[in-house]
């Protein structure tokens, strides 16, 4: 895969069908679990709630949705990679954005069963602080922290 064609922007709602079905298949993988909601609901999640709540930023390679972050300067609230470009340096790249623009302390939860996650955020300074399941999966989950140091 060539590296440079990978542009970050900011969120389009232009891209928020492409985001959605990029995001259901890529926690689907990472959880083994169907996604509750309908489409039909993310993509209003996404541009009316999410959009309002967060900076959201898009990883696209010509014009293809492949990873995008969702945080403020607290929490990094969403970070899902195209199940086809994991392992590229993509999520590194939105996580470390997310990092620049933070407080320097952010928190986040990912499933307990998404190992790879665990792994990712562990590399990159995050500790665990929590550990539960207050999500409607209702699948336990981790708490992480990563505090600037």
């Amino acid at each position: 895969m060539n590296q440079n064609k990978i542009i970050i922007t900011q969120f389009n709602p232009k891209y928020a069908e492409q985001t959605v079905a990029m995001w259901r298949e890529s926690k689907e993988q990472a959880i083994g679990q169907k996604e509750i909601h309908s489409f039909e609901n993310h993509v209003y999640f996404l541009n009316h709630i999410l959009a309002e709540q967060c900076r959201i930023d898009l990883a696209l390679i010509d014009e293809k949705v492949v990873g995008m972050v969702a945080y403020n300067e607290r929490e990094l609230t969403q970070l899902y990679i195209h199940i086809d470009y994991q392992g590229f340096g993509i999520g590194q790249t939105l996580l470390d954005r997310a990092k620049a623009q933070s407080s320097g302390r952010l928190t986040l939860y990912t499933f307990e069963v998404n190992e790879n996650a665990q792994r990712f955020y562990e590399k990159n300074g995050f500790e665990i602080i929590g550990r539960g399941h207050e999500n409607e999966e209702n699948l336990p989950d981790i708490q992480y922290e990563w505090t600037s140091k």
